[in-house]
């Protein structure tokens, strides 16, 4: 997961991201931005107070959002890691492995997993199951099908890192987030190293430097 070199500057208008730091769905979607070197104009959203110029180009409003340079607008967080490894897939993540095996993980990743990754991290607000409760359910429904993977490889489809890997670590992350030292992830060991070497990688310290909430310049 080494940060590759930027494309060479082109006299063009950078595409637009509005992003926040810690949302695992923007977190993947800049992981690939910076895998495929694009350069960004990155525009923090503060969650209370979204930026119409936002909103105006996607209602839902939810981040990612990256706006092209030809006004195109993608709002969904694989799109827009899909249209930067079209680009340059510097890292190979789409070749390394079928696309329905890595489209199988990530499904099951956003319709399985992260609703019980939700319902632990605010147990309190779900009280007919216990923390530990959730936290098995979530261990069962996806953890467990990952850990056993990684016991074959140091990737989740094989010997290298996938667009899967990349599409499901910010969300292990934040699992692993929910109590103190990495506690949840102490019976999957090999999923604890795959998230270390993720946590570790300059591709992720690259994706996370802190930006001030964006706001309109004041004319």
């Amino acid at each position: 997961m080494d940060l590759p070199n930027r494309l060479p500057p082109q006299a063009v208008t950078l595409p637009v991201l509005y992003s926040f730091r810690r949302c695992p769905y923007a977190i993947r979607a800049r992981l690939a931005l910076a895998a495929a070197g694009i350069g960004v104009d990155h525009r923090e959203v503060s969650l209370a107070d979204k930026p119409a110029a936002m909103l105006a180009i996607s209602p839902k409003g939810t981040v990612p959002v990256l706006q092209l340079d030809d006004g195109r607008v993608l709002d969904e967080s694989l799109d827009i890691m899909r249209w930067a490894l079209a680009r340059c897939d510097l890292q190979g993540w789409l070749a390394a492995a079928p696309a329905e095996v890595q489209d199988a993980l990530i499904r099951r990743n956003d319709v399985d997993f992260k609703p019980l990754l939700d319902r632990y991290k605010y147990a309190e607000r779900h009280p007919e199951r216990t923390r530990a409760e959730w936290r098995e359910a979530a261990v069962a429904a996806h953890l467990a099908d990952l850990e056993a993977r990684l016991s074959r490889g140091p990737a989740l489809c094989g010997d290298r890192p996938s667009l899967a890997d990349a599409a499901l670590f910010p969300f292990v992350r934040q699992f692993a987030g929910v109590e103190p030292d990495h506690a949840a992830l102490a019976p999957l060991p090999n999923l604890c190293r795959w998230l270390e070497g993720w946590l570790a990688s300059p591709l992720f310290a690259a994706v996370m430097d802190k930006y001030p909430p964006w706001r309109v310049a004041a004319a």
